[in-house]
């Protein structure tokens, strides 16, 4: 069977080809929009689970991005016995020089350790800390403005996470003038014995305008990430079926072009089902090789852009043993759909009338 379907490739070459391109270009504009949507929500989640296990935003708010919390309640939670420390964050966006925008992060002084200084010193009062991959594209590298005020470069820090590589950090007090907040959110790190419903009731007992939960049940119920999953797996699809339609269309001139080879093999007495078991192998191989092949140029792709300076580190995608299964199921399930119905159609047909040359 696979050696008859390798023949039947090379005989139909230019068929081949380009049922092959289609499903490469299907599957790898999967691979891209799931990975890079998957990169964007793993950078961030990474980002807040790094300094907590409980996270305190305002209460009924759609994002962190509005979310004010007095910063005076870690004074408060402090004192509980489970926690060991409370540190807090003020997450913005301003243009930088050129750069139409670029993440701000005012911190309290207990959350400076989280960046490691490549060179220079952590910022005081009026001075900002650069990510490396900002750096390098700064004309002056002493100091920037954000928003309308100036600050000084006291210094530069490399981060594996793409969102705060390419930011700029600053104290809290500094990013609560430029945003007009206290703290867009409160990070709390909790002692290993610690009952986290139970802290997450006492903390939210101190007001009625905040709101805790557990870092992974934020990261799980958050709103932007929903969204990006969401057009995410509907984009995907949409590139499924498009790719679907394109091999069902090249199969369907395919299979009308091997009506005489299909004739002869019933009239010697070749079944049915061998008929469209050959057709189906045809395409299963395909769908391997494509699934291969995309899988390379994503991977390729996927590190241009996360090296690239034009990304600033922003845009990272990650291919997951996860999501890579998932496609290859989907490269599979593309190719053999989309050659099935149109191999049953040519061995329905009585093989007096396939030989006769009429349409299928």
């Amino acid at each position: 069977m696979l050696s008859l379907s390798l023949k039947a490739l090379k005989a139909n070459r230019l068929k081949t080809i380009l049922i092959f391109i289609s499903l490469i270009f299907s599957i790898t504009s999967i691979f891209l929009i799931s990975s890079i949507s998957n990169g964007v929500i793993s950078m961030y989640s990474n980002m807040l689970k790094s300094d907590g296990d409980i996270i305190i935003t305002q209460a009924k708010i759609s994002d962190t991005f509005f979310s004010n919390v007095d910063a005076t309640l870690i004074k408060k939670i402090e004192k509980f016995k489970e926690v060991k420390k409370v540190s807090a964050l003020i997450v913005g966006a301003s243009p930088v020089e050129k750069l139409p925008i670029v993440a701000v992060y005012g911190v309290s002084q207990n959350r400076f350790e989280n960046y490691k200084i490549k060179q220079g010193l952590y910022p005081k009062k009026g001075e900002v800390l650069v990510g490396n991959s900002i750096y390098e594209s700064l004309k002056n590298k002493k100091n920037i403005q954000i928003a309308d005020k100036n600050f000084l470069v006291s210094g530069v820090y490399k981060s594996d996470i793409g969102f705060e590589n390419g930011g700029v950090v600053l104290n809290l007090s500094d990013a609560s003038l430029i945003f007009n907040k206290s703290a867009s959110m409160l990070m709390v790190n909790s002692s290993i014995s610690a009952n986290i419903k139970q802290l997450i009731k006492k903390i939210e007992s101190l007001s009625k305008d905040i709101e805790a939960k557990s870092t992974q049940n934020f990261v799980d119920n958050y709103n932007q990430f929903k969204i990006i999953k969401t057009s995410s797996n509907l984009i995907g699809f949409i590139s499924f079926c498009m790719g679907l339609l394109g091999i069902v269309s090249i199969m369907s001139i395919t299979v009308n072009q091997r009506k005489t080879e299909f004739g002869i093999k019933r009239a010697i007495g070749v079944s049915t089902k061998k008929i469209v078991a050959q057709i189906v192998c045809e395409s299963s191989i395909l769908g391997i090789l494509s699934f291969i092949t995309s899988l390379f140029i994503s991977s390729f792709t996927l590190y241009f852009i996360k090296n690239s300076s034009l990304f600033h580190g922003y845009v990272n995608g990650e291919i997951s043993f996860t999501l890579a299964f998932y496609l290859f199921i989907c490269s599979l399930s593309m190719a053999v759909l989309g050659s099935i119905i149109p191999a049953i159609n040519a061995s329905k047909i009585d093989p007096i009338i396939l030989m006769q040359g009429d349409k299928i």
